[in-house]
Parts: C-alpha cells; sequence; structure tokens
C-alpha cells in the first residue's frame, strides 16, 4: 500500500492489481474504488461520507495527476483507471459472472453482445436518491441478485454509497467495481481520450472539451482545489 493524501493506494502493476481484484470475487463481499481528482476533493472537503470511501477493500488510483503528485513526495502510485479494469477482467479467463448496475437495458444488450462468452445479470438502476425506501428495496435486490463481480455504474458517490450498503444487507461475496462510465466507454456511448492525451496526463482536458458545459465546473472551478488540498495534507502533514 501507497499511503498518500490520507488514502491507502494499492500497490502493484496492472497484472496484479488485477489478479486481487479477480480473486476478490470469490471472498467475503468487498468492494473497490477507483480515487481520481474528482473524488479526493470531495472527500476533502467533506462532501463524500468518509466511512463509505474508506471503507473500500482497495482503492486503486484512477488519475495520472494524483500520481504525479504523489511522485512530488518520492511516492509511487500504480494508475489503473477503472475502464481499463473493467475491460481487462471482462476479457480475462476467469470464469465469472457480472452484475451490471447503472446502464439502461439497451447498453446492458451492447454489452453482452461484446462479450458473447461472458455470463451477465441486469439490475435495473432506476433514479434513486439513497436512504429512500426505493433505494433500500434496490439495495435488497442487488444483494440477492447472481453475481461475482458487480458492475456499479452511476454517478460518484452514489455507487460507492451503493457498494456500501450491499454489505450492510448482507451480501455474503463477491465485489462491486465502482467504475463510472465504463460499460459507456465499451459499448460506444462515450470515448476515451486518444492515446496522446492519455499519454501526457490530458484526459482531462480531452472531457473539457468533449463536454465543457458539463464539465466546465469540474475541471476549471473545482479540479485546482486538489494542489491546495495537496499542500495540506503532504507538504503541511495535516487537514
Amino acid at each position: 500500500m501507497t499511503r498518500f493524501m490520507t488514502l491507502d493506494f494499492a500497490d502493484g502493476d496492472r497484472a496484479e492489481l488485477l489478479g486481487q481484484v479477480a480473486a476478490m470475487a470469490r471472498k467475503p463481499y468487498g468492494y473497490v474504488v477507483t480515487p481520481n481528482v474528482d473524488h479526493v476533493i470531495k472527500l476533502m472537503d467533506g462532501r463524500v461520507v468518509e466511512d463509505v470511501y474508506r471503507g473500500a477493500a482497495l482503492m486503486i488510483c484512477d488519475s495520472r495527476i494524483l500520481a504525479h503528485l504523489a511522485k512530488l513526495r518520492g511516492k509511487r502510485l500504480s494508475v489503473y483507471p477503472g475502464s481499463d479494469m473493467t475491460a481487462d477482467l471482462l476479457a480475462s479467463d476467469h470464469d465469472l459472472t457480472f452484475g451490471v448496475f447503472g446502464p439502461d437495458r439497451a447498453a446492458f444488450d451492447d454489452l453482452v453482445a461484446r462479450y458473447p462468452g461472458r455470463r451477465f445479470t441486469f439490475i435495473e438502476a432506476p433514479m434513486l436518491t439513497p436512504g429512500t425506501p426505493e433505494w433500500d428495496a434496490v439495495v435488497k435486490t442487488a444483494a440477492a441478485a447472481e453475481w461475482d463481480v458487480l458492475l456499479a455504474c452511476v454517478s460518484f458517490p452514489k455507487q460507492e454509497r451503493f457498494a456500501h450498503a450491499l454489505r450492510a444487507a448482507g451480501r455474503p461475496f463477491g465485489v462491486t467495481l465502482c467504475v463510472g462510465a465504463s460499460v459507456d466507454f465499451l459499448t460506444g456511448r462515450q470515448h476515451r481520450a486518444p492515446k496522446i492525451f492519455q499519454q501526457l496526463s490530458l484526459e482531462w482536458l480531452h472531457r473539457l472539451l468533449s463536454q465543457p458545459k458539463r464539465m466546465f465546473r469540474r475541471y476549471v472551478i473545482e479540479g485546482p482545489a486538489i494542489f491546495g488540498w495537496f499542500v495540506r495534507t503532504e507538504v503541511l502533514g495535516g487537514r
């Protein structure tokens, strides 16, 4: 583990991290979060319940920006974007059943068509407010459904709260991956940044240019706060 900005990030190359995730599918229930800059900012300023995020069995860095900041402190973060991890797990030779929570039926059907050798379970994800009876009913349904790996692909931090709630609902085994738009990328509903943007750590810029109205606040107004939190947690050594 590498501790950075108060979080314990998993170490290892992609093969090692993928192996850890796959192994969790056969163990007592746990969930995986994939911290990026937006997640860390909202965690630090209290917009995310810490017990939910820190309750994850594994934290895998989803941000090259975080990795660059860690390097300034002599630390190494293994970057493995959630969308890459999802694609690699689906393409692996593990005999796993995948639950899909978040995408609509059409996206689910496209995913099934893309991976015909895989077993999938569709779990409907209506627009829900955490803590309502409707939310509790969907959690109960998902906890009882057939899956080894659950792809939780709704907005942050709702997907993390859902993953956390499954434990309280008594899910006995399996792993939930909080992986946002991963299924949208796999089915072509959204497109990843070109490789050159990824290599230059400019995926955020590609998303900003592609969806300026949606991403302006996140990347231009809120995003720079990461540098202040970096100084507070890593340079000054306290929150």
